[in-house]
């Protein structure tokens, strides 16, 4: 049966994978186990399980070089022991961290990203299969594990659910430790025996028929099935197409000014560029008119579209100093530059060159001293330490509080010591004080942190009760929790009580533009009111917004008259300055009737 003959060539294949990549298999079992442990334990072992996932990508890599260039067994260990030397390496490397940072993360993806395109790349090196066959066969054996691995998940999850509900509970970790065998064990396994034995230096000795038969199982390996041929050529495509025409119609109708300051259209062109480039290599092996016409104009108009943001990117460092962010984006946009000039040029075939000169770009931005986390250190620091110096802020090394620089000054000092404390580079400048954490900020440099006004014109306020806050309720008869919010103009409400036999009522009831509560003896006589527009009033400049709490005494408002008294508590307040029918509030009002 054709199944069951399908059933066996994938397990063939998963087995033929393990014997060709005998230390990647060993590698995600070592990080399958380690990733059980962080599940049944909660504690957490990243640094390790890192480590085996460096490991693994590595242990790949190597293998697909010793197919392409090596013939000897005795060539295969020597590299498998360069790749433990070099995983060992990269434990020792970060070990001495307390704990994963953003910049080892950030590094470590980047060290990924640049081994997978190395996958990719190394095997078809001066080979006569190409790179876009390389590429395709990836992407393809890429959604096609994930895809089988995922119903494979929900499979086995729905077992599990069903047997948790109808015979007996199942634990809930089942279900992590389900997907730990599935996606780090079984998904990169079934993806790897995916990927054909590309043509290599053992092949040379081979005869005629046997290397067309393997280059015959590669293309066939690499054909782009119809619904993505479809896909690309007639959605996709026509998409991008449009996309660039409406970029470019913005770029020239802002590019006397509003282009060069518009920092969010950044991730938007950088989105673009990675997306014509995909599509450029997986349109490279498709021959119509779309996929042609693609190929031959939207590189060019790439090129012009990049070189205009990166000299916007460049221009806005002269406010902001360089972030390991606008350093990728810069690094990325001459990449892309680059690569769109050498894709208008290169015939297809030659698209290699883009995957060379992607790892070479994503090594120059990991490794020191031109790496993105030096440059963005060194930029900062120097940033700080210039608007320090220019306010005679840094006298003897130290710093000194000042309240009286300008605001634009203060924005700077803001955006570089958040950064710096985000980054946790605060340690390493020896003339900020020891042990220096964010909440320093107001101690160290004599004002609150600064927000440009102009970005936001009308911040919202949010305040809440401090925690814990005792509340004095000796003197009052009773008290009531009640709410208001200004857009609910006809939303009155009343609680009725009764004191010595006489029956009183509290009022909520909107007049005007305020809500007003008052309190109404008998006969409907009033005792008292009290303008809820007071809170608002109060609330909407102060200096509680910082914390976003507020104390009882500033939370508690108090009126009072010769028959009776209220104490309103504030218990939260939200205030939209842009909309003040959003102000609202939730007040306890304790009475007093005299």
């Amino acid at each position: 049966m054709k199944w069951m003959t399908k059933l066996t060539d994938r397990l063939t294949g998963l087995t033929d994978a393990i014997a060709r990549f005998p230390l990647t298999t060993l590698f995600l079992l070592a990080a399958a186990m380690i990733n059980a442990y962080d599940i049944s334990t909660e504690k957490s072992v990243s640094k390790l399980l890192l480590t085996f996932v460096i490991g693994a990508f590595l242990s790949a890599v190597f293998q697909v070089a010793y197919e392409r260039h090596f013939s000897k067994v005795s060539t295969r260990f020597v590299l498998m022991g360069v790749v433990v030397l070099l995983t060992a390496g990269y434990y020792l490397i970060i070990m001495p961290a307390p704990e994963l940072s953003m910049e080892i993360e950030i590094r470590t993806a980047v060290a990924l990203f640049t081994l997978l395109i190395a996958f990719i790349w190394v095997p078809v090196i001066k080979s006569k299969i190409s790179f876009n066959k390389s590429f395709m066969i990836t992407f393809k054996s890429f959604f096609n594990s994930l895809f089988f691995s995922a119903i494979i998940f929900g499979g086995i999850s729905i077992i599990l659910a069903a047997i948790s509900q109808l015979i007996f509970p199942v634990d809930y970790k089942a279900y992590p430790h389900t997907s730990n065998i599935v996606f780090v064990i079984f998904a990169p396994m079934y993806f790897l025996s995916l990927i054909p034995v590309y043509l290599g230096e053992k092949d040379k000795n081979k005869t005629q028929e046997t290397s067309n038969h393997q280059t015959e199982t590669i293309d066939k390996a690499a054909h782009c099935p119809k619904f993505l041929e479809i896909l690309i050529s007639y959605i996709v495509i026509p998409l991008l197409a449009v996309f660039t025409l409406i970029l470019a119609i913005y770029i020239l109708k802002n590019i006397g000014g509003k282009f060069w300051t518009d920092n969010l259209l950044e991730p938007m062109l950088v989105s673009y560029a990675i997306a014509v480039i995909l599509v450029y290599i997986l349109a490279s092996e498709i021959e119509n008119k779309f996929a042609l016409f693609f190929r031959r104009i939207i590189p060019k108009v790439l090129v012009p579209i990049v070189l205009f943001q990166i000299t916007s990117s460049i221009l806005s460092l002269a406010d902001t100093g360089v972030t390991h962010t606008r350093y990728y984006v810069i690094l990325f946009g001459i990449f892309a530059a680059i690569a769109g000039i050498l894709l208008s040029f290169l015939p297809v075939r030659k698209n290699g060159v883009i995957a060379a000169l992607l790892i070479i770009f994503s090594v120059i931005s990991i490794v020191p001293p031109v790496d993105a986390f030096t440059i963005s250190r060194t930029s900062q620091t120097n940033t700080l330490k210039n608007v320090l110096l220019k306010n005679n802020m840094l006298v003897n090394n130290k710093i000194k509080p000042n309240v009286s620089i300008s605001n634009k000054d203060k924005q700077t000092i803001t955006s570089a010591v958040q950064y710096l404390t985000m980054m946790e580079y605060t340690k390493k400048i020896n003339w900020l004080p020891k042990n220096y954490v964010y909440d320093d900020f107001y101690q160290t440099f004599g004002f609150k942190e600064y927000y440009q006004e102009q970005e936001n014109p009308n911040p919202s306020v949010y305040l809440s009760l401090e925690q814990p806050a005792p509340i004095t309720i000796s003197g009052y008869d009773t008290f009531v929790q009640t709410d208001i919010f200004m857009g609910q103009k006809n939303s009155g409400g009343k609680v009725t009580f009764e004191k010595a036999g006489k029956r009183f009522t509290l009022l909520r009831e909107f007049k005007n533009d305020h809500t007003e509560i008052s309190l109404i003896g008998e006969n409907d006589h009033r005792l008292l009111s009290f303008n809820t527009k007071k809170i608002f009033d109060r609330f909407t400049n102060s200096t509680s917004t910082a914390k976003g709490q507020m104390s009882v005494k500033e939370a508690t408002f108090k009126v009072e008259s010769d028959r009776a008294k209220m104490a309103i508590v504030v218990q939260n307040v939200g205030i939209e300055k842009q909309n003040e029918q959003n102000n609202n509030a939730l007040l306890y009002v304790f009475i007093k009737i005299k």
